[in-house]
């Protein structure tokens, strides 16, 4: 009698996702950066931990196999979707680092399910997002991106009455009332910034405690209605969901006061673009200033907007600047160290899904390259230094190594003639 026969059956690799040993008798992990090709920052964090690939795709029908086989970790910017059946695509997962805050573009519920750590960086570019929005908010009251074009564009101030003529809708600041959607780091950091220009500022945000507008000196409102009725400017800051797509609608924008400012640097899904160039050719809204959009890159001779008066369109660029890029993929690679080194959700910082993990913390229990468990993080320790990584033998460091694209479909082909650069 054949004695294979007589085995149990192997379980699939995808249903247990269990803890991936390391050391010198089997290959190191797997961690592939899916929407992107430069792993010269997160390199010198993960080289001695695991090997560090490359895929450059657009969509997991453009990931290779072996990725999809071994790779059990993956950083992501937000170009890529994962939906519950890309997911089901890797064998081996067990984390996703989203190299910026939203996480809108994978579905965490199914990836918690299946086992995988899902975690965002929510901590960096918080001063640069703050600022641009505030930039924003004084062109839209100071009109000086279109009295700049103006000049650049050869127009003559002869006197007075020409400045006058040319500065039409310039609003002063001080006594107006900014209306918050969203006072999380973000947000808290906008209402500061405002109230040094002289902007009363209220919120809305359900999800806080009470007291928070006490320790900030804010004003609270406790419905999106108030908020709309009493703001001269609207400012968002709130992540998106299935709860809050096109907030800002037809029907809500006729709750905002007659000549509002709209100012949106949170996420394009918030704003129904033919509502609001709807209200901007009727002059219900009076400027409007978006640096997200929901179909990216944005193009300004296509949709709604396209003929829409007094608009100022920037293409997602408030969270950029040369040490907020360097930082933000620095923590993404850290958090994907922790997995490496520690536990399975317990040592991660944030992870967003923890809630969807079947049976608790103990499902991810256990370190993906096989190291002694990193205790997490003391309360008050947040910039503790990463657990050392104690292999068997010593591990030489490894380059980024670059997987081929499937081409061979040419429905990819297309996908990758569509696609094009964004954080």
């Amino acid at each position: 009698m054949d004695k294979r026969k007589m085995l149990p059956k192997r379980a699939r690799m995808d249903s247990m996702r269990g803890p991936i040993a390391n050391g010198p008798l089997q290959s190191r992990p797997l961690v592939a950066l899916l929407d992107g090709r430069d792993c010269t920052v997160e390199m010198p964090i993960l080289k001695d931990v695991a090997t560090v690939a490359f895929c450059d795709a657009q969509s997991t029908s453009e990931i290779h196999e072996k990725v999809l086989n071994e790779a059990v970790g993956a950083l992501m910017w937000h170009t890529i979707i994962l939906t519950k059946e890309d997911l089901e695509k890797f064998k081996a997962l067990r984390i996703i680092v989203r190299i910026g805050s939203g996480v809108d573009n994978i579905d965490v519920k199914a990836a918690g399910e299946l086992g995988i750590a899902v975690c965002n960086v929510p901590g960096y570019g918080v001063e640069e997002v703050a600022d641009t929005t505030m930039c924003l908010i004084l062109n839209l009251y100071r009109r000086t991106y279109w009295l700049a074009n103006m000049v650049r564009e050869g127009k003559k101030f002869t006197g007075p009455e020409q400045v006058r003529e040319a500065a039409t809708g310039c609003a002063r600041i001080r006594g107006d009332t900014l209306g918050i959607v969203g006072l999380g780091r973000i947000g808290s950091a906008v209402a500061l910034r405002a109230k040094a220009f002289g902007f009363n500022v209220i919120f809305y945000d359900p999800y806080l405690p009470d007291g928070i507008e006490k320790s900030l000196g804010l004003t609270r409102v406790y419905t999106l209605q108030d908020l709309l009725f009493q703001s001269d400017c609207v400012s968002l800051h709130c992540s998106l969901n299935e709860h809050n797509h096109h907030l800002i609608n037809e029907f809500t924008i006729k709750q905002m006061r007659p000549g509002a400012f709209l100012v949106n640097t949170a996420r394009g899904g918030l704003v129904d673009d033919e509502g609001l160039a709807a209200a901007l050719k009727q002059g219900r809204i009076r400027a409007a200033a978006l640096d997200v959009h929901e179909n990216e890159p944005f193009n300004v001779f296509q949709g709604p907007l396209k003929d829409a008066p007094n608009v100022l369109c920037t293409p997602h660029a408030a969270f950029y600047s040369d040490a907020s890029a360097q930082e933000l993929r620095e923590m993404a690679a850290s958090e994907i160290r922790r997995a490496i080194v520690g536990r399975i959700p317990d040592c991660l910082r944030n992870c967003v899904n923890k809630d969807y993990f079947h049976g608790g913390s103990a499902l991810g229990g256990g370190a993906l390259g096989g190291a002694p468990a990193a205790p997490p993080p003391a309360p008050h320790a947040p910039h503790a230094p990463i657990a050392p990584h104690t292999p068997h033998a010593p591990i030489t460091p490894q380059p980024p190594i670059s997987l081929p694209i499937n081409t061979s479909d040419p429905a990819n082909h297309q996908l990758k003639q569509e696609s094009s650069d964004v954080h």
